[in-house]
């Protein structure tokens, strides 16, 4: 039966500030650390075994991505990292905090921009600090100035069906960790999720989402890892 966990990273130094992050690279907080070492700790005591992983180009899902190997002793498995499944492009939003946007605009229009599904924010400006298209990372890619939720949606798929799929078609256990909108891409996917339903659709940091799939790649289950469990073991760190 082909497996597949999606994770999204642990908490981020600007989650903790409340701060939109998008393609900015910043690094885990100190708990964003404990959860994703809380993280592999879990997969590894209910049993789970990988054969390859996925990641993005940021650096707090790929350094999630390492702890969680790190705690389960399998550092040394093959790692694909793409840009596809990078966080969505928050543009003009991108570095600033939440709560002094509200106050600024109003609750209702940064409700738009954050959970609408196919509206974005305003695009980054020329010159913006924020700009990562001349990084050498991003060479060769169309570095977008914003994305609505179905922007990102829109580059996920493809690199879901072009890259995962495949493995687990192969019966590779498959782990992704990614970001909380890169990954709603794939559940809305996998899981046949309405437009509107998405966008509503809370992914914790740091807790590892299971899929059970059938030959042909049909969800036969989604599940977190227990609660209690998961819970325990960060408190432990």
């Amino acid at each position: 039966m082909p497996t597949l966990v999606l994770l999204r990273h642990g908490q981020s130094q600007w989650n903790l500030e409340n701060r939109f992050t998008g393609w900015w690279d910043v690094d885990l907080s100190d708990q964003g650390i404990a959860e994703a070492r809380a993280a592999g700790e879990l997969l590894c005591a209910k049993g789970f075994d990988f054969d390859l992983c996925f990641t993005s180009v940021l650096t707090r899902a790929i350094r999630t991505l390492h702890l969680v190997l790190h705690e389960m002793d399998q550092l040394w498995l093959p790692v694909t990292k793409n840009w596809q499944l990078n966080e969505r492009h928050y543009g003009g939003l991108t570095g600033l905090n939440k709560q002094e946007m509200i106050e600024k605009v109003g609750a209702e229009q940064v409700k738009i921009w954050r959970r609408s599904y196919d509206i974005p924010p305003p695009p980054l400006e020329p010159g913006s600090p924020y700009d990562v298209s001349s990084e050498r990372r991003y060479a060769g890619v169309d570095v977008p100035r914003t994305e609505s939720l179905k922007d990102t949606i829109a580059r996920v798929v493809p690199c879901y069906e072009a890259e995962i799929a495949p493995a687990l078609a192969a019966r590779k256990r498959v782990l992704v960790a990614a970001h909380g909108n890169s990954l709603r891409g794939i559940i809305k996917y996998l899981s046949n999720i309405g437009d509107d339903e998405i966008v509503g659709l809370e992914i914790p940091t740091g807790k590892p989402i299971v899929y059970e799939l059938s030959d042909d790649l049909a969800v036969i289950r989604r599940y977190y890892l227990e609660e209690a469990e998961f819970r325990r073991q960060l408190k432990r760190r």
